[in-house]
């Protein structure tokens, strides 16, 4: 058992419920995004695969700081929210859509891949056998892709477990409201006697993250296996 002082554990457990939701949240909209990507055909596609990118590619303080202007109780969703008691600035749920933005693309593209990989011609097999294009994606796409989509929601979860830059930038680091754990391990840098703290949740992290490449290797095999009926 690894012993480190009860802020520690709550910022593990909090970081484990922003990464979940923030997973969650992000991927019906990721899949439906993906499949845009994979298969549409329309103006201004390469711009939003430019724009689904951009997290990957600005520093994560840019992408807090627009977070923070939008959500802000001065910025124009923020104020919309904040009335109603749904402010998320420096809140739990502000590190999950932070986490949830950051993870995005990288979930996306996994999806997208697969979805590319799917034969078009069992699309247009099952449209010719009068399937609309509704239940092409459920019993055709989906199901064949289902091995992306797993892939893309581990490495979204890995994403992030580990958001750092984004997340203190929009929400900062509130002791048991916003202090996720990588968010704790720069706090333990931070004060002289912090080694044993920092030591153990860096174990975490490393395990978290080995556990969920794992569970996916694991369970990617069966998914496709069942999906071809052996």
């Amino acid at each position: 058992m690894i012993d480190l002082p009860p802020e520690a554990w709550e910022a593990l457990a909090l970081s484990l419920r922003v990464s979940l939701v923030a997973t969650l949240t992000a991927l019906p909209p990721a899949i439906w995004v993906a499949h845009l990507l994979a298969r549409g055909r329309f103006r201004g596609r390469g711009l939003l695969d430019a724009v689904v990118h951009l997290p990957l590619v600005l520093p994560p303080v840019v992408t807090g700081y627009a977070l923070l202007l939008l959500f802000s109780r001065a910025g124009p969703i923020g104020s919309l929210l904040e009335p109603l008691g749904l402010g998320i600035a420096f809140r739990w749920t502000g590190a999950a859509l932070a986490a949830g933005i950051m993870a995005f693309p990288l979930i996306v593209r996994a999806i997208r891949l697969a979805i590319e990989a799917v034969d078009p011609a069992l699309e247009e097999a099952a449209a010719t056998l009068g399937a609309s294009r509704w239940r092409i994606w459920w019993t055709v796409t989906l199901p064949l892709a289902a091995p992306g989509l797993l892939a893309g929601a581990t490495l979204g979860f890995a994403k992030a477990f580990g958001e750092f830059g984004a997340t203190i930038t929009f929400v900062a680091s509130i002791p048991g409201e916003t202090r996720t754990l990588p968010a704790a391990i720069y706090a333990f840098l931070q004060v002289p006697d912090g080694d044993a703290g920092l030591r153990g949740l860096v174990l975490i992290a490393v395990g978290v993250a080995v556990a969920a490449v794992l569970v996916s290797n694991w369970l990617a095999p069966r998914v496709a296996a069942r999906i071809a009926g052996r």
